[in-house]
């Protein structure tokens, strides 16, 4: 009994001291990670002494930075996320544990700034076309998503998790997607628009619009979306008019979807308002050459 419990305390210690060890470490990486200006690279982690790291840069345990990559001030990387292939991110980026960004090929991917990549996303890795990928500023980015070559991402928007983006897909400004979209690629995601969790978009969104569904069809406007953005009263009733006259008229069988729209832009009132004209040229876009159209929508009664 003795001999057993003089065996057991040597093993006791030593896990106790491992554990102070890697609080310790943990506890300066915290630490250091809040100091304004000054930048903080853990021991465990890989950076290319190539790479451009700006100032007060956050660099957690086991992450890699590529030769090519250049973070901007203020950026951090927590632990095991990594940044390879010629790769721009800019001020203020966060990379949350497991994410990816970028690649060993052609082309480059550039990040704006105030961007949150979730953890395990995704972005700009090798895929079959070798071209430019582009995100823009104060996007947040959760995890598990997906976006694809030559996709060009606006500013503010929200990606919830596993948000999937094929090729070529435009999204402008003030998006907001539910948990597990996808989008079809060469589909265009109008800014101010909401995508319903679930959602299999295979056309285009107009801006300011509402979709949801298998495959999604319009539901409306993003009221809530266009409050919390900021818009007048009166801008969000001149948009419900012009959409029920476009996309719910009383008497379906009166004018073509074409002659309705143009009776909205041709309408005295309507017709001034600089928000309804945005949303009239967003459908209008659409329609033009190599575009996919509006997601579908139903001919529902105004009444």
């Amino acid at each position: 009994m003795n001999s057993l419990l003089k065996f057991r305390r040597p093993l006791s210690s030593s896990l106790t001291s491992l554990s102070l060890q890697r609080l310790s470490t943990t506890l300066h990486y915290v630490f250091e990670e809040k100091k304004e200006g000054t930048s903080f690279i853990h021991p465990t982690a890989i950076v290319h002494p190539n790479a451009v790291i700006g100032q007060g840069v956050s660099v957690g345990p086991l992450c890699t930075i590529g030769p090519s990559a250049k973070l901007g001030n203020g950026c951090q990387m927590h632990p095991s996320s990594h940044i390879f292939g010629n790769t721009e991110l800019g001020s203020h980026c966060v990379l949350m544990t497991g994410a990816v960004v970028g690649d060993e090929l052609p082309g480059h991917t550039v990040i704006g700034c105030n961007n949150i990549i979730g953890h395990y996303a995704v972005v700009g890795i090798k895929c079959q076309d070798m071209k430019y990928k582009v995100i823009g500023d104060n996007n947040l980015i959760m995890g598990s998503c997906h976006i694809a070559h030559d996709c060009k991402i606006g500013n503010n928007n929200i990606f919830a998790n596993t948000t999937l983006l094929a090729g070529h897909v435009i999204v402008e400004d003030y998006v907001h997607t539910g948990g597990a979209t996808v989008v079809h690629q060469f589909c265009y995601i109008g800014s101010f628009s909401f995508i319903g969790g679930g959602s299999v978009v295979s056309q285009d969104v107009p801006k300011y619009m509402m979709v949801s569904g298998d495959r999604a069809e319009l539901r409306g406007l993003n009221f809530e979306g266009l409050r919390r953005c900021g818009f007048q009263v009166t801008e969000i009733k001149s948009l419900r008019t012009a959409y029920r006259k476009i996309f719910m008229p009383s008497n379906t069988n009166s004018m073509g979807f074409d002659e309705r729209l143009s009776e909205v832009e041709h309408n005295e009132d309507l017709g001034s308002v600089p928000a309804v004209c945005s949303m009239l040229q967003s459908i209008r876009d659409s329609f033009t050459e190599n575009r996919r159209g509006v997601c579908k929508f139903r001919q529902w009664s105004s009444s």
